[in-house]
């Protein structure tokens, strides 16, 4: 009898309770339920529900249950590598507590650029001092200091997830260069903390800059990479190749993100904002899909996945499955993840930090 037969009979010899005897780690984790397929990324570790890019934010949407931990990163002066969204410290998110020296010459730290400033300088921001405005179910992580990339990866080797991706981008801003750390040294950064983690093989590599992810894929030829595109960055119609595409003419694919992207080597995902406004929902004036079933059924004929960002309407949400997607980046994985019991999909499992697998 084949392997293929008899797995139901194995599997259902699994489930008999008192009866097994005790198995091993490697039998447990050979036992794990296969991954959804349907990837649902938790937006900065989930934004809606815990302070962006927290560790207890990345904790948080574990234990729910992701299959996917959304991530961005920048490289600061003494070139740390920081999980952080924005290039510019940012007043709303953060507030200055006192100088790492004093009479530090850059002292306020709040407006600064992370590429100019240390870890120590940066450690010394509360960035958990309110609640971010327009996410009142976010439960704030007070007196929260940015943590480095290798925090969220030791994180997620302490919990045993073996089955939950990280989805790492690299915030390189093409369009003002001068803005974040040099492209190659940013790269190259990243990769070396990936490389030392140990958990490379559950890693993907997302920039809106595909000069970036061309310079990843140099590096490590093997690791899956995604698009990212606003579309504006494509900047269709406009004279020369845009600066994020890394020497790519959007106008030469007359427009197609798809068979704009697909010529990026390494690139297995597509992920483009979901619609326009960025921000609107089906049903609203005006509101239309971008990722929508055309794109979709194109992607997958050419052997790529797709999966928008950053959705949060339930019903929207609900359309783009509807479509075809193929997962869906949010600030909401609560939301998703109970859509996707809803309609009787298979859920990611949760993890906790005693598991052992």
């Amino acid at each position: 009898m084949s392997l293929r037969h008899l797995r139901p009979l194995l599997t259902g010899l699994a489930l008999l309770p008192a009866l097994a005897l005790p198995v091993t780690a490697h039998a447990a984790a050979q036992d794990d339920p296969p991954p959804a397929r349907f990837d649902l990324q938790a937006h900065r570790g989930g934004l809606g529900m815990t302070t962006e890019e927290s560790l207890e934010g990345f904790g948080k949407a574990l234990r729910l249950g992701v299959s996917t931990l959304e991530l961005d990163t920048h490289v600061t002066k003494d070139l740390k590598v920081v999980v952080n969204h924005d290039r510019q410290i940012s007043g709303v998110k953060c507030r200055d507590t006192g100088p790492v020296t004093p009479g530090d010459p850059q002292y306020p730290y709040v407006g600064k650029y992370i590429k100019d400033l240390t870890l120590a300088q940066i450690k010394t921001l509360d960035c958990g001092y309110q609640q971010l405005p327009g996410f009142p179910e976010q439960e704030v992580v007070k007196g929260f200091r940015m943590v480095e990339l290798k925090d969220v990866l030791n994180l997620v080797t302490s919990y045993h997830a073996h089955q939950v991706k990280l989805n790492i981008e690299t915030k390189v801003e093409a369009g003002a260069p001068e803005q974040t750390a040099p492209r190659e040294v940013f790269v190259r950064r990243v990769y070396e903390e990936i490389h030392r983690s140990g958990i490379e093989r559950q890693v993907t590599i997302q920039s809106f800059d595909w000069g970036a992810l061309k310079e990843m894929h140099r590096l490590a030829p093997k690791w899956p990479l995604v698009a990212l595109t606003n579309y504006d960055f494509l900047q269709v119609g406009k004279p020369g190749a845009s600066p994020w595409l890394g020497g790519i003419d959007a106008d030469d694919y007359d427009g197609d993100f798809v068979r704009a992207a697909a010529t990026v080597p390494g690139v297995t995902t597509l992920a483009p904002n979901y619609g326009f406004p960025q921000s609107g929902k089906i049903g609203d004036p005006g509101f239309r899909f971008y990722s929508d079933a055309a794109m979709v059924a194109e992607a997958h004929d050419r052997g790529l996945k797709v999966v928008p960002w950053t959705c949060d309407d339930p019903a929207t949400v609900e359309a783009l499955m509807d479509m075809g997607v193929d997962g869906i980046i949010t600030d909401y994985p609560n939301r998703v993840r109970q859509i996707m019991a809803d309609r009787g999909m298979r859920l990611p499992r949760p993890y906790f930090p005693h598991d052992r697998a």
